[in-house]
């Protein structure tokens, strides 16, 4: 009895370690970068690296934050937005409809769109990077926010969860009460599905935002210019522009290591939002088509 019992606790020892040091290992650069928000260039390597600083120093980073060449963060940032949302009202026009007739609907040729959408799924994004800039540069596309939008609004991850969804969580006996009651095709899934399919919606917007904010790759290529940069590709602007990576740089448009720290903090400020205020429909929509109805 009292060797179980020593083996039991000596379990939840190692596994309280365990999940500790991961805890630490993750907790501790955010910490770290929360804090470096707040010091000047000289505080953050002179200070002890976990000791606030001041809203003096925080005030004077974010000023040279969002005076660097101009405004350019602003004006990156507001191009992220666009390229997310823009991207993302596209992705829930396509793949929401099209995951409700890949479950509920049929028709010749449905099990093949379902094996393409799989396997696309398994393709990495960075590899369709090239061809799309092939296909956009023969429309003459390169530059435009339509480089960016439509190759991010691809997005079959949102049309797999959708179809899952459908196929599971709603009952095909509804459905067929309502056409019995002569609703056309379209006014079933507009009126009786999509309602029902509330939290799917959230979850495929989630994710597309998530991605499409959070994607570097694709507007690095297809944006020659830096007007166009969002976010995620300004900041290597930002990282260029700063003496301890690059020490040609050092100058009057130079960025301190305090400034850079804030810029990430601010890049990733908008997801985190996004996140907060959709948790609740998030929740539901993980734990959606769980269950057989």
């Amino acid at each position: 009895m009292t060797t179980a019992k020593l083996s039991g606790w000596s379990g939840r020892t190692i596994v309280a370690v365990v999940l500790t040091v991961f805890v630490l290992f993750f907790a501790i650069p955010i910490v770290w970068l929360l804090l470096a928000t707040t010091k000047s260039a000289r505080g953050l390597i002179v200070d002890n690296p976990f000791a606030p600083g001041g809203l003096g120093d925080l005030a004077e980073n974010w000023s040279s934050l969002f005076s660097f060449q101009d405004g350019a963060v602003t004006s990156w940032i507001g191009n992220s937005a666009l390229y997310a949302i823009g991207a993302l009202v596209i992705t829930l026009v396509a793949s929401i409809p099209a995951g409700y007739a890949l479950a509920l609907t049929e028709f010749r040729g449905r099990r093949l769109l379902l094996v393409l959408t799989l396997i696309v799924m398994l393709i990495p994004n960075t590899a369709l990077v090239l061809p799309i800039f092939l296909e956009l540069n023969v429309v003459g596309l390169i530059g435009s926010p339509l480089s960016v939008i439509l190759p991010m609004s691809f997005f079959p991850f949102g049309v797999y969860l959708t179809y899952i969804y459908f196929s599971t969580s709603i009952p095909r006996d509804l459905l067929a009460a309502a056409r019995i009651d002569g609703c056309r095709e379209y006014q079933v899934f507009t009126k009786v599905a999509l309602p029902l399919a509330a939290p799917i919606v959230a979850l495929v917007a989630f994710f597309s935002f998530v991605q499409n904010w959070n994607n570097f790759f694709l507007p690095f290529v297809m944006l020659p210019s830096s007007d166009g940069y969002p976010a995620q590709v300004g900041l290597t602007s930002l990282l260029a522009s700063t003496p301890a990576f690059n020490p040609s740089s050092a100058g009057a448009q130079s960025v301190q290591l305090p400034t850079l720290a804030l810029a990430t903090v601010v890049s990733v400020l908008p997801v985190l939002v996004v996140f907060l205020v959709s948790q609740r429909f998030l929740v539901a929509g993980m734990t959606a088509g769980g269950t057989k109805e």
